[in-house]
């Protein structure tokens, strides 16, 4: 009677599935990793950063690393400012609800109308991203465009610290901010596009050369419903 040839002999390296598969090691395993008191930031109370600040180096840093990554691939200027402006818009929709959560109970209210949304951003969100209000909040003058408002921003911090060329002397990278201010106003049921235009000059003598106007263009039927809600007032 023939003896059993062992697992490590010439028949077992012929079949491979006689080879028994190792375990997989429990040091190789992959997924997110978590503190080691297992919260995260999302177990954080919503108001406990409320006044929490971020250093401008580092968002200088982070900023710059964004720009970077939206200037990769991109077509123009155009399609530059485009990229920046998806950026912000989904931080636009986050920040509504945050903000509201945060207001006092009597005034956690979503804005009802333009005027109250366009104060809201001012406000409250220019306070929440810059630590400031917003400088002026304007409607446009043209009678052909009564969709149109206008926020200004003397000194955008966004553009602080933001070298930009002379070949792309129309950039400007507050488009970021177009985006977000975008993301509020879609969030509040007001669909809008924004976008972020250069208004100073470097000539000498001018005091904000960095001025920017973030132009507020609401879509028809936002205008419809303002029209309806008037009436009926």
């Amino acid at each position: 009677m023939s003896q059993p040839r062992p697992p490590n002999g010439p028949s077992a390296a012929g079949n491979p599935s006689a080879i028994p598969p190792k375990e997989p090691s429990s040091s190789h395993t992959t997924g997110l990793r978590y503190p080691s008191n297992g919260k995260t930031i999302y177990h954080r109370h919503l108001s406990r950063s409320k006044t929490a600040e971020l250093s401008q180096a580092s968002f200088a840093y982070l900023f710059s690393e964004m720009v970077t990554y939206a200037q990769r691939r991109v077509t123009g200027i155009q399609d530059l400012e485009k990229r920046l402006n998806i950026q912000g818009h989904p931080l636009g929709l986050k920040l509504l609800d945050l903000l509201l959560i945060r207001e006092p109970p009597r005034s956690q209210s979503r804005p009802l109308n333009i005027i109250t949304l366009l104060h809201f951003i001012k406000i409250n969100l220019w306070q929440h991203l810059f630590g400031r209000q917003a400088d002026r909040l304007e409607k446009s003058s043209d009678p052909d465009a009564p969709d149109e408002y206008m926020i200004i921003d003397n000194e955008p911090l966004v553009n602080a610290y933001v070298s930009v060329p002379k070949e792309m002397s129309q950039l400007n990278c507050a488009a970021f901010v177009a985006g977000i201010i975008e993301g509020v106003c879609d969030g509040a049921v007001f669909p809008a596009r924004v976008t972020a235009h250069s208004v100073g000059s470097k000539e000498e003598g001018e005091m904000w050369p960095g001025k920017t106007v973030f132009l507020v263009k609401f879509q028809p039927e936002v205008l419809e419903r303002e029209a309806l809600i008037g009436g009926k007032g």
